[in-house]
């Protein structure tokens, strides 16, 4: 078994305080993992940087808006 480093998760300043909040990180190979505060150890979703890009210029495009 291999030593991984430490991933540094961060989530918005946006996010509530109740702890329902995403995180993301980037991973050493380059991908951005996102994962559910609520569950640090759970599942962890796996993005390359333009899936990544994509989907924030939507969100920053108001698509996601009606799911809010």
């Amino acid at each position: 078994m291999t030593d991984q480093p430490a991933l540094t998760f961060r989530k918005s300043s946006f996010s509530a305080s109740n702890g329902s909040c995403v995180e993301f990180a980037e991973a050493p190979d380059g991908f951005i993992l996102v994962r559910d505060s609520k569950d640090p150890d759970g599942a962890r979703l796996r993005f390359t940087r333009a899936e990544i890009d994509a989907w924030l210029l939507g969100a920053k495009a108001g698509e996601f808006d009606d799911l809010a």
